[in-house]
């Protein structure tokens, strides 16, 4: 049987070192992430570590891209032996009563709903007779608001509860789901945040100080200490964890 772990956002920070300790372990990866010259460079370094890895071009917050690439997925392979839903969006960084309905649509759709319309299409090709591990990057923005980012704290909330009923639902099919804060981590979003407009976002001195003084973690360091998770190893199944804590 053909098997793989699909990781979404697989082209740049964490989804790729992610994709790539997965595929270092052993495993072929479907590396998914909107279309870019990223997308093209990860997928020949997983190809070298495994030949059955592929990827995939998708922007999830568009449906009929979703549609596609769980049709490419269904061709390619007969069962995931996980999903790490990594991809996800800061924007729109502003005040939530100044924020268009289309950007904080988006958000929801990227962070959120593009994970249940994705793992729906999936269902056929997980659990079973084999074990399903899907694995959910929270954030602290789930727990707590910050000034600017209601769109993102909202969604990962939302996302938290998803892979809680997730891990309800799905273990009668074989399938466990976690949710996983990585901290804060030198990411290309990271950078996206520190080139917000204070105005709109209080708390912006205090990010560009994580940067400066050096708090940032590796986004390589934080996929080994996610990696047992993602694969399944562990037992836990429901819970939120932070990788702070691992």
């Amino acid at each position: 049987m053909q098997e793989a772990f699909l990781v979404t956002g697989a082209s740049k920070g964490i989804g790729r070192s992610i994709a790539l300790a997965i595929a270092n372990s052993g495993h072929a990866v479907i590396a998914l992430a909107r279309e870019s010259s990223e997308l093209n460079d990860i997928i020949l370094k997983l190809k070298s570590l495994n030949s059955q890895s592929i990827a995939i071009p998708c922007d999830l917050g568009n449906s009929s891209d979703i549609i596609q690439a769980s049709k490419i997925i269904s061709e390619n392979f007969e069962h995931l032996s996980g999903i790490i839903h990594n991809a996800g969006t800061i924007h729109p960084i502003a005040n939530m009563m100044d924020v268009e309905r289309s950007e904080w649509e988006r958000s929801i759709q990227v962070n959120l709903i593009g994970v249940q319309d994705l793992t729906n299409r999936l269902d056929p090709f997980l659990g079973g007779d084999k074990h399903s591990r899907i694995t959910t990057i929270s954030s602290g923005a789930a727990k707590r608001s910050l000034h600017g980012w209601s769109a993102y704290c909202v969604a990962k909330a939302g996302l938290d509860m998803w892979a809680m009923c997730m891990a309800e639902e799905g273990e009668k099919g074989n399938i466990s789901a976690l949710a996983i804060a990585p901290g804060i981590v030198d990411t290309e979003m990271q950078n996206d945040i520190r080139n917000a407009n204070q105005s709109s976002f209080p708390s912006l001195p205090n990010f560009i100080d994580y940067h400066k003084n050096g708090d940032l973690t590796n986004p390589d360091d934080v996929a080994q200490k996610l990696l047992p998770y993602c694969l399944g190893i562990s037992g836990e199944n429901g819970q939120r964890l932070d990788v702070r804590n691992l």
